[in-house]
C-alpha cells in the first residue's frame, strides 16, 4: 500500500468535519483506494477505536456529531492505516481479554492465542500461587492481565527492549487502579532480572520465528512489527530453549513454566522439557483452532 495517501482526498479541508457517517464514509474511501481489504469494516473499527465505544456503536450513531479532536484522531489513524500500518498501531491500542492496552511498533500487537495461554495459567494457580513472572512482557498483556484478574503478590514482567518497558509501564499506570496485584518491571533478557526471586509460575510467549521464516511473515507483521519479539536463532528455538534452561533456577517446588510455541515446533519444545529431569508432568495444550500451541510443566 502506497504512503502518499492525502486526507483531503477524502475528507474536508476545513473542520468540522461534521458527523460521525462523515468520518466513516471519509475513512472507507481513502481505505477501499489504498487496497485495504474489508475497508468499512475497518473504518467502523478505526471510529470505535479512538472513541473507546462497541466496534458496531459508530454505524448506529451516524448522526452524531464528530468533534474536531476525534475527526482528527481518525483521519490519523485511517492514514497509518492506509499506509500499512496494522490496525492496532494505525488507532495506538489494542484489546487482550477484559483490557485496553496502548500500543505502537515498539511492541508485538497481542495476540488471542496469547489470551488462551493466560485462561489456562489462570486454571493451574492456586491460593498458593503468590509470585507470578511474564518473561518477554512486551506491552505487558500477560503480567497485567494476569495482575487485573487475580489477586497475587506480585507480578514481574520482563524484557530486554527498553522500548518495551517503556511501553507495558505506561499500561500499568492507566491500569493501577483496576490491577488486583502488584505488578513491576525489569529490563534485561529473559530470567537475568529476577536473579534470587523464587516464582510459582514462569510463563512466557517468547519470539519463535526463524529468521528463514520472515519472508513468509504477512507484511503488516513483517514490516512492522518489531523483530526482536518475533525472530529467535537456531531455527526460532533459541529464546525458549534458554528459558527452558533457566527457569528451574528460579521456580519453587511444584512450580509451573507455561510457554507459547510455534504450533510446528511444539512436539519439539515438549521434549526438550521432558528430557530435563527438573520437570515432570509435561503439557500440550491446544489453542482455539486445535493447534499445539502450548507447552507447560511443573518443577520437580
Amino acid at each position: 500500500m502506497a504512503n502518499k495517501t492525502s486526507s483531503s482526498t477524502y475528507f474536508p479541508t476545513t473542520l468540522p468535519i461534521g458527523t460521525i457517517g462523515d468520518l466513516l464514509a471519509g475513512c472507507t474511501a481513502m481505505l477501499e483506494s489504498e487496497g485495504v481489504t474489508e475497508p468499512q469494516r475497518e473504518a467502523r473499527e478505526i471510529v470505535a477505536a479512538v472513541l473507546d465505544v462497541p466496534k458496531f456503536w459508530a454505524a448506529a450513531n451516524s448522526i452524531a456529531d464528530a468533534s474536531p479532536d476525534v475527526a482528527i484522531a481518525v483521519i490519523r489513524a485511517a492514514m497509518q492505516r492506509a499506509a500499512g500500518a496494522p490496525l492496532a498501531y494505525a488507532v495506538g491500542r489494542a484489546s487482550f481479554r477484559h483490557l485496553t492496552l496502548e500500543v505502537d511498533d515498539r511492541v508485538l500487537i497481542p495476540r488471542v492465542e496469547t489470551e488462551v495461554l493466560v485462561d489456562r495459567v489462570l486454571e493451574r494457580c492456586s491460593s498458593n500461587t503468590r509470585r507470578v513472572a511474564d518473561i518477554g512482557t512486551g506491552s505487558g498483556a500477560i503480567a497485567l492481565s494476569l495482575a487485573f484478574e487475580r489477586e497475587f503478590d506480585l507480578v514481574f514482567g520482563t524484557d530486554i527492549s527498553l522500548d518495551a518497558i517503556a511501553v507495558a509501564s505506561g499500561n500499568a499506570a492507566s491500569l493501577r487502579s483496576v490491577l488486583k496485584s502488584s505488578i513491576e518491571f525489569r529490563h534485561g533478557s529473559l530470567l537475568a532480572p529476577l536473579k534470587g526471586e523464587v516464582l510459582d509460575v514462569i510463563v512466557s510467549n517468547p519470539p519463535y520465528v526463524s529468521f528463514a521464516e520472515l519472508g513468509d511473515l504477512p507484511p503488516d507483521v513483517r514490516d512492522w512489527e518489531p523483530s526482536l519479539a518475533l525472530l529467535s536463532p537456531q531455527d526460532g528455538l533459541a529464546a525458549t530453549r534458554e528459558l527452558v534452561r533457566q527457569a528451574p533456577h528460579h521456580l519453587a517446588p511444584d512450580g509451573l513454566l507455561a510457554v507459547e510455541v510455534d504450533t510446528r515446533r511444539a512436539g519439539t519444545v515438549a521434549e526438550m522439557v521432558s528430557v530435563d529431569d527438573r520437570y515432570g508432568d509435561v503439557e500440550v495444550l491446544l489453542d482455539l483452532t486445535g493447534r499445539e500451541r502450548f507447552v507447560f510443566a511443573r518443577r520437580v
